[in-house]
């Protein structure tokens, strides 16, 4: 009688154990989810580059990392802008040169990146393709063109840009110029030929705004254009900023299939991991 008594605890032991695990299970991922959260929402957060409007320093396929806390917190540093941050705390203003994310007026849904040409009181304005900034011209200077394989993530805007590369390769080429703003903040920037956003009215950024341009400067819907959803994005607001762009983590061309596992390495563009900005 006195052996009964084990056997029948044995059970009841197994289902406590079980229990436990399973609590300590979700405790696990309860905690990893809040981790993952508080990353994405204040320190780092992915963006993948689904355009070319910001050729050639980023390129369709490329994946970077944005640093949250840059320009403080807002409802779009959460994820689904979910309206938890009152305002905006921690604010600081980008510099001019800056490549931000943010989300795109009026709609306020999608995040767009840009580069930062105009802050609160300047006037901006583009004549023949050049950028004027207070009346004075920001300097460009002609370099070797942009040459950028042909992929699945990649055509030519026309066929005068395509040609061939020493190796054989379908490339295409752009006209390309090194920009200088006046806080010596020097990129690229392609022109392409005339275009009609060649040439603007004089835009005056209001207080808290700041005016934006793509480095693909005759394929970018940016500051140029009214905001309308799907296409320009006009003044925008500082407070829809998201982040700041601080390094290409990852690129592909585009040509990988899940079905076909050698190709996720064989698409992948490993010159461009690792990238800043």
């Amino acid at each position: 009688m006195t052996e009964t008594a084990p056997a029948q605890a044995a059970p009841a032991e197994d289902k406590k154990a079980t229990d436990e695990k399973q609590e300590s299970f979700f405790v696990f991922l309860l905690k990893t989810v809040l981790i993952v959260l508080i990353f994405r929402t204040f320190i780092f957060s992915p963006f993948n580059i689904p355009s070319e409007s910001m050729l050639p320093r980023l390129e369709n396929g490329d994946y970077l990392l944005a640093s949250k806390w840059s320009y403080g917190f807002s409802r779009y540093s959460m994820p689904f802008s979910l309206p938890l941050i009152p305002g905006r705390i921690f604010s600081s203003e980008p510099e001019r040169g800056d490549v931000v994310i943010f989300k795109a007026p009026p709609g306020n849904q999608t995040d767009y990146i840009k580069r930062v040409i105009g802050l609160p009181g300047d006037q901006v304005q583009v004549r023949g393709g050049q950028v004027y900034l207070n009346g004075n011209a920001v300097p460009r200077k002609r370099v070797a063109d942009f040459e950028i394989e042909i992929s699945s993530n990649t055509r030519c805007y026309a066929y005068e840009f395509e040609t061939v590369s020493d190796d054989g390769t379908p490339v295409c080429h752009y006209p390309q110029f090194r920009e200088t703003l006046p806080n010596g903040k020097s990129y690229n920037v392609l022109d392409l030929g005339r275009t009609p956003q060649d040439n603007t009215e004089t835009f005056i950024v209001p207080a808290g705004h700041m005016f934006l341009m793509g480095d693909n400067r005759d394929n970018s819907l940016d500051s140029r254009f009214p905001p309308i959803e799907g296409q320009g994005i006009g003044i925008v607001p500082q407070g829809n900023l998201v982040g700041k762009a601080t390094i290409v983590m990852f690129s592909t061309n585009g040509g990988a299939s899940w079905f076909k596992p050698w190709t996720w390495f064989t698409a992948a563009r490993w010159d461009r991991v690792g990238g800043t900005f």
